[in-house]
């Protein structure tokens, strides 16, 4: 019998860091959860003193401090379980304990990746409704033109949806990062030098400015690269935003999350959230 200490069995998993909300209503439709040797169905309750398994193992409430880190994801793997590829994130990133992603990179993509236990967290941020902000560089394969950028800012009808209305900054040649390859930029934007995150030019908007590779007191900027920060999480969002438009993507790196920021963490490295940035990444959502 449920009692007033009863909750959700969704919630119930994703307070013990083992699925977010969402992942754990696909592992009961799939008939993965038992409460009290009964498969769960959505909508079942918990109470403290059942028994609940995931694929035969128990589920026991967590207690501690739940855990946040910064991860530098590297191109070529992806965001998915140990089990189901062995290029996952899982496989590369050395931490003790059990995480999951919020919000993936695909994998031919790289940058800051938020990692969790905290279930509630990570469905927070993810629902598009709330409007989390999250910026990304981007180089694309030829130059960009005011029509372009106009038509990204305004929303792009996608298969799912038009999408949201973004912004878009142009990025200074001297703010490019050469960590890579050491090589300039080519007229096809093809290198794969990387970016510091040095933060956008509030003054730079793209679309206010002849869309040729300009000169400022502070250097050029790229003809090629912009920072582009949005708000949704579609599949592969990006990339087939430029592709309406007839671009290609050539490189992408998430650089900001909310607050947080990639800094100059090393790709394939990870570090934990500040007390300060977890205190206002939680008064954000």
């Amino acid at each position: 019998m449920n009692s007033e200490n009863s909750i959700r069995i969704n919630k119930y998993l994703s307070q013990a860091g083992v699925l977010s909300r969402r992942k754990a209503d696909e592992a009961i439709e799939q008939g993965l959860i038992t409460i009290n040797g009964i498969t769960a169905v959505a909508g079942d309750k918990v109470d403290p003193e059942d028994v609940v398994l995931y694929k035969g193992l128990e589920v026991k409430p967590k207690t501690g401090k739940k855990v946040i880190i910064v991860y530098n994801k590297p191109l070529g793997l992806v965001c998915t379980s140990k089990e189901a590829d062995k290029d996952s994130i899982f496989r590369k990133l050395d931490y003790p304990g059990m995480l999951y992603y919020v919000g993936r990179l695909d994998k031919n993509s790289q940058g800051l990746l938020l990692l969790t236990d905290d279930g509630e967290l990570s469905d927070q941020i993810q629902r598009s409704r709330n409007n989390h902000e999250k910026e990304y560089v981007v180089r694309v394969d030829k130059p960009l033109t005011r029509e372009f950028i106009e038509g990204m800012k305004a929303g792009v009808p996608l298969e799912e949806r038009t999408t949201k209305p973004c912004k878009i900054y142009r990025v200074r040649q001297k703010d490019r990062s050469e960590h890579e390859n050491g090589k300039k930029e080519s007229q096809d934007g093809s290198n794969q030098g990387g970016f510091r995150g040095s933060g956008h030019d509030e003054n730079s908007h793209i679309g206010l400015h002849d869309e040729n590779s300009q000169r400022s007191s502070e250097g050029e900027y790229s003809r090629y690269t912009f920072r582009i920060i949005i708000t949704e999480g579609i599949n592969r969002q990006i990339r087939r935003m430029c592709e309406y438009f007839g671009y290609r993507v050539v490189f992408l790196k998430r650089v900001r999350v909310m607050n947080v920021k990639l800094g100059k963490l090393e790709v394939g490295k990870y570090r934990e959230l500040t007390p300060a940035e977890e205190k206002e990444l939680r008064s954000l959502i």
